[in-house]
């Protein structure tokens, strides 16, 4: 028998194949109100490589000198939703010389022809949103040079896919889809002649999912920062077209922009990057940046939470904790096993990192990027402090369940160092144990000082840890407290094997060092990263030992060496290699 969810997702996509069918009956749209000014930012590595036919989407390389993109046969359907969303366009305009456009051109024609009738995968309110937003962004890219016939296709494509999300954007998921799919009938509504009273409905949808969907911290339910940005970057777009167009936003939705603006700077580390959690990346390189200039909201200092994330900050040293439970229901498709994880950068430099989604790599990847030996935290005998449930019949999605439900915190700010305490019952379950976790940073940024502990809370825990250890007779639960280090870290064993040190393409070094209650190793790890061809080799610091009473203390430090310079001008260039795009 068909689940209730497969059941529903069977007649969302019927009724989006009827309206993409039915957009064709819908008048054509004659020009622009106001030329349109690109907004979206690319980049011209990427777009290179498109101009010389590599495909580099979700994790796949498709070589297409010779075949036009939507003749390639698609790997999967991470790698069709990033072809028919038409980011790839804003790296083709960010070269910007006659072969980019030709190709876009192409494409964009080329899209028209296989794909106005109403068929194939693009045709899903979030992607024609996504869509319909780079279009008219690029629009002058893009019709530069045409033909009246190519040019009264395009427009004719654009107002059937803004009817199309005037009668669709309300089945996109609640979140980042249903956000892209408004903006993209705002974008559309205000910029195309004859559209305007499709804007009005859709400004106030989108209204109403600020209000519903960023909270109170100005964060959203899945705790993605990547994904906040996202949907901080269309609120960005719409209310500067709403601006253009000569009126303004809605209050609602300007309260949300101030809202997001100081979360988004708590969860950017001291390069720039956000912190990569619950499935999301660093961001687009330049996106943060240009997104908070744009918003027009001053820098304000908050000592709360930010999103569930706690940030402390010394000098040019940055730390970002998982601090809250992990997303439930809905929100948790995505999201990881990782309370009280956290991030380390020094500078423009990333060293303790989380390995990342993976979902670019597949699904096996992809869990395993979701489980807690993936991220700096601790890890007992194995388990995660959350589970995935069995995979949804119809789109195979996977909610993470039990996980941690009181993750209590404190803050405190020393003569000498920023203090972060926290713990959470992940574990208390099984295994009768509290996960307590305290990071001192000190104000100069040399030294990151830390204590795990695992603690039998009252009566009723010691009673399952007491079982627990039996089941092992009497052997110890195994504990393992992982560091994962940034790919570029170059790390080994030092001081006759009682510590590690750690240089930075900076010429900074750092030493880690232990307390010598359990044992220290440096093994392997991987980085998975948004928009590569395969996991990077990394490496990752691992404490292990066992708990055997109803207190374990685990102490451990992070510091520069003591002839690290205070101030070290980072002139090392980042490599540009197609790997890396």
């Amino acid at each position: 028998m068909s689940s209730p969810n497969s059941m529903v997702n069977r007649w969302t996509r019927f009724q989006n194949r009827i309206h993409a069918r039915l957009s064709r009956r819908h008048k054509s749209a004659t020009a622009f109100v106001t030329a349109p000014e690109p907004r979206t930012v690319g980049s011209f590595a990427r777009g290179r490589q498109l101009v010389a036919g590599n495909l580099l989407f979700a994790g796949y390389l498709v070589e297409s000198k010779e075949t036009g993109l939507w003749d390639v046969k698609s790997p999967s359907s991470a790698f069709d939703d990033e072809r028919h969303g038409f980011v790839w366009l804003d790296d083709l305009a960010a070269v910007g010389d006659g072969p980019a456009r030709k190709q876009a051109q192409q494409w964009v024609v080329g899209w028209i022809a296989a794909h106005e009738r109403g068929a194939g995968a693009g045709w899903t309110p979030e992607l024609t949103g996504r869509r319909v937003i780079r279009w008219i962004n690029h629009a002058l890219f893009l019709l530069r040079g045409v033909d009246p016939e190519q040019s009264d296709a395009f427009f004719r494509s654009l107002a059937q896919q803004t009817w199309f999300l005037s009668k669709r954007w309300h089945a996109a998921a609640p979140g980042l889809p249903r956000f892209e799919a408004l903006t993209g009938l705002i974008y559309a509504g205000l910029a195309l002649e004859g559209l305007e009273e499709m804007a009005e409905p859709a400004v106030k949808a989108l209204t109403r999912e600020c209000a519903s969907q960023i909270d109170e911290q100005g964060g959203l339910p899945t705790r993605n920062p990547e994904e906040l940005l996202e949907v901080f970057t269309l609120l960005i777009w719409a209310e500067a077209a709403l601006h253009e167009a000569g009126r303004g936003a809605p209050q609602a939705h300007h309260a949300a922009v101030r809202r997001i603006a100081p979360t988004l700077r708590a969860l950017r580390h001291a390069d720039g990057g956000l912190a990569r959690f619950h499935g999301g990346g660093r961001g687009l390189e330049g996106r943060l940046d240009h997104a908070l200039a744009a918003s027009g909201v001053k820098p304000s200092i908050s000592d709360g939470l930010a999103m569930g994330y706690v940030r402390l900050s010394g000098a040019r040293t940055s730390v970002i904790v998982d601090a809250s439970p992990p997303p439930r229901g809905a929100a948790s498709y995505n999201a990881h096993a990782s309370t009280l994880a956290f991030e380390l950068t020094s500078g423009r430099r990333p060293l303790i990192v989380n390995c990342g989604s993976g979902g670019s790599f597949g699904t096996e990847w992809r869990r395993a990027g979701r489980a807690t030996p993936s991220h700096s935290t601790l890890c007992l005998d194995g388990y995660s402090s959350g589970r995935l449930s069995e995979p949804e019949k119809g789109n195979g999605r996977e909610a993470l369940v039990d996980g941690p439900t009181h993750v209590p915190l404190e803050r405190e700010e020393t003569g000498a160092v920023h203090r972060f305490q926290g713990g959470h019952d992940g574990y208390a379950k099984v295994f009768g144990l509290t996960h307590a976790r305290t990071l001192d940073l000190a104000h100069d940024g040399r030294t990151l000082s830390g204590e795990d502990m695992l603690l039998a809370m009252d009566d009723a825990a010691k009673r399952r840890f007491d079982r627990a250890m039996d089941a092992t007779m009497l052997s110890g639960l195994g504990y393992d407290v992982r560091f994962h280090l940034h790919p570029e870290v170059d790390a080994a064993i030092d001081l006759g094997g009682s510590a590690v040190s750690m240089a930075l393409k900076s010429g900074e070094i750092w030493v880690f060092r232990h307390d010598g209650t359990a044992k220290l190793a440096l093994e392997p790890s991987v980085y998975l990263e948004k928009g590569r061809l395969k996991p990077r080799a990394a490496q990752q610091i691992i404490l292990s030992g066992r708990a055997m009473d109803y207190a374990t203390r685990i102490r451990w430090s992070l510091s520069k060496a003591q002839d690290t310079a205070i101030a070290i001008r980072d002139l090392h260039r980042d490599d540009l290699s197609f790997e890396e795009t």
